[in-house]
Parts: C-alpha cells; structure tokens; sequence
C-alpha cells in the first residue's frame, strides 16, 4: 500500500479585529484551539473544502478569497516513523453570516481577538499565530 499525505484545508475567518478558532474534539490536536477545518473531498477544491468545513464545524457562512499559505504536519512515533501526514492548506475567508455553534468535530467554537492568539495566550495547535499574523499582513481585511 502506497502512503499519501491527506490534504486538509483551513478556514482563516477575520472580522471586527477578531479571529474564528475552534477547539478540536479529536486527534490529532484534541483539545486545543485551531483554525476551522478538515480533509478535502475527492473532486473538490480546498478553496471549497475550507467553507464547507467552517460551516459543519461552526454554523458560519464565508466566501473563500484565496490561498495564504501551506503548511506540513507530520506526527511521528516512538519509533521515529511518521505516523500522521498532512498538508494543511490555509484559505482566507470573509465572513458572510450564521450562528456561531460548534458542531461536528469541534467541542467549542469562539471569536477571540486577534492580540490574544498573536501573544500566545490560548493552548494552540503549532503555527496559529504563524498563520494569524501572514492573514493579517495580506491585505484581504
């Protein structure tokens, strides 16, 4: 059996000067705060794929605007294989509406401002900030 890295998309959600994150409900990154998102679907775009997790995962509506940024991760094992491997595709998106409401995958889903997730102040998976702060240099908000 041949091993491919799954393709994941993330929903980067800015509005009013605060961010969407989501708490995960499962692995990888159980309980820590993240971007909106999962695996893309075969046939369908990650532009796609990130409004449609953001919307099951979070009950909000955004347009996709464009790709930010792509991201490796890659989970090893005690033995020193990889065990988990993503490429995680950043998607800027601009909030169109709905109800806030974690759902799905997600066991919580909040507005934060973004000075809070830039200084660290929240249990993160790797690279939030990272991501946060190339979304706010693009212009798009």
């Amino acid at each position: 059996m041949t091993q491919v890295p799954r393709i994941g998309a993330l929903a980067v959600v800015l509005r009013d000067g605060k961010v969407l994150l989501a708490r995960r409900r499962n692995n990888p990154d159980a309980g820590l705060w993240g971007f909106p998102g999962g695996h893309v679907e075969w046939g369908e775009t990650v532009l796609a794929a990130a409004t449609r997790e953001l919307r099951e995962e979070t009950g909000i509506h955004a347009e996709p605007i464009d790709y930010l940024t792509n991201l490796d991760l890659l989970q090893h094992g005690e033995d020193g294989n990889v065990e988990l491997h993503y490429l995680l595709v950043g998607v800027a998106c601009r909030y169109v509406g709905g109800t806030l409401q974690a759902a799905d995958d997600v066991s919580d889903a909040q507005w934060f401002d973004t000075r809070t997730v830039l200084a660290g102040e929240l249990a993160m998976s790797a690279r939030v900030p990272d991501l946060l702060g190339l979304a706010l240099r693009s212009g798009f908000w």
